[in-house]
């Protein structure tokens, strides 16, 4: 019996050891290696949509000036107070959606990511602006001159597009860029000016009034559909004091009526990410400024987001 126990603790011994001498790797199998994270890489081709919001600063301060500087050339008044400068329209401002799409290349060098784009937006901006001043002087000639002026200016963007560079450092899923490039819109305005001019030689009748003999001498006038020399001012006929001094009607002058393209640049920022290798979603913000055009200065401001298909 004592050999038998003997025996059977020797056995058990040996398994044991051998246990302890197997690797662990071997009992519980190969390491699990999970498969690496798709790499993105940004360069090829893409086209996608975009929309967003765009607000549009335009000046049209000199809008008319170059009209009213034709119409008032050769007189007194232009040459002696510049009257064709007393219009200065204000600014206005537009706002509203704007939507559209976009094509463009990406080349990827390491981390480094340089392309170019060209975008379309439609935005319907439209914005109207008004002035008016009336004023009275006295030439170096003795005319009393009344003036009197109402512009109006209304400028309508409707479509623009881009055509920029891009730079971007791209950041796994992420590509924050800047980019900047040439614009071009398509901008319809209509500029006009009502002009109120009429006037009379006060010095002439000034003499008049003051004579005691002789005959009064007549007064030089004109913009009156009816003028009393005896009573100049407007309607300051007395009753049975003959024919009533009366102002003609404004002029409406149009100085531009007309649809024109115009080009300036584009300059902006934005991020895009990665959903897929092939779907991206972006958010961006752009600047476009319109060089000059007839008197009008615009700018436009736009946010907007966008997602595209990468080929």
């Amino acid at each position: 019996m004592r050999k038998i126990i003997v025996s059977l603790f020797a056995l058990s011994a040996a398994g044991t050891a051998q246990a302890a001498d197997l690797d662990y790797d071997y009992l519980r199998g190969a390491d699990y290696d999970p498969p690496p994270a798709p790499t993105i890489d940004w360069s090829g081709v893409y086209v996608g949509a975009h929309g967003g919001y765009t607000s549009g600063a335009f000046s049209q301060h000199n809008a008319v000036q170059s009209t009213l500087a034709s119409y008032f050339a050769n007189r007194d008044i232009e040459s002696q107070y510049n009257v064709s400068n007393w219009v200065s329209l204000p600014g206005s401002r537009g706002r509203g959606a704007s939507y559209g799409a976009f094509a463009g290349y990406n080349f990827q060098i390491d981390d480094v990511v340089i392309g170019v784009e060209a975008d379309y937006t439609h935005t319907g901006l439209t914005t109207a602006s008004f002035y008016q001043i009336a004023r009275n002087m006295t030439t170096t000639g003795g005319m009393l001159e009344n003036v009197a002026f109402n512009a109006a200016s209304k400028t309508e963007i409707e479509d623009y597009g881009t055509i920029r560079g891009r730079a971007g450092y791209a950041m796994g899923n992420f590509l924050p860029y800047v980019t900047g490039g040439l614009a071009v819109g398509q901008v319809r305005f209509t500029d006009s000016v009502a002009v109120q001019n009429y006037g009379y030689n006060a010095t002439t009748y000034s003499a008049n009034q003051a004579l005691t003999t002789g005959l009064p001498q007549a007064v030089v006038n004109h913009g009156y559909t009816s003028f009393n020399q005896n009573y100049p001012q407007p309607y300051t006929t007395p009753a049975g004091g003959g024919v009533q001094t009366v102002p003609a009607a404004a002029t409406n002058l149009v100085a531009n009526n007309r649809t024109k393209t115009v080009g300036g640049f584009a300059v902006g920022f934005g991020l895009e990410y990665a959903i897929t290798p092939q779907i991206l979603l972006r958010g961006e913000y752009q600047f476009v400024k319109f060089q000059s055009f007839n008197g009008h200065e615009a700018e436009l401001n736009t946010v907007r987001g966008g997602a595209a298909v990468k080929f």
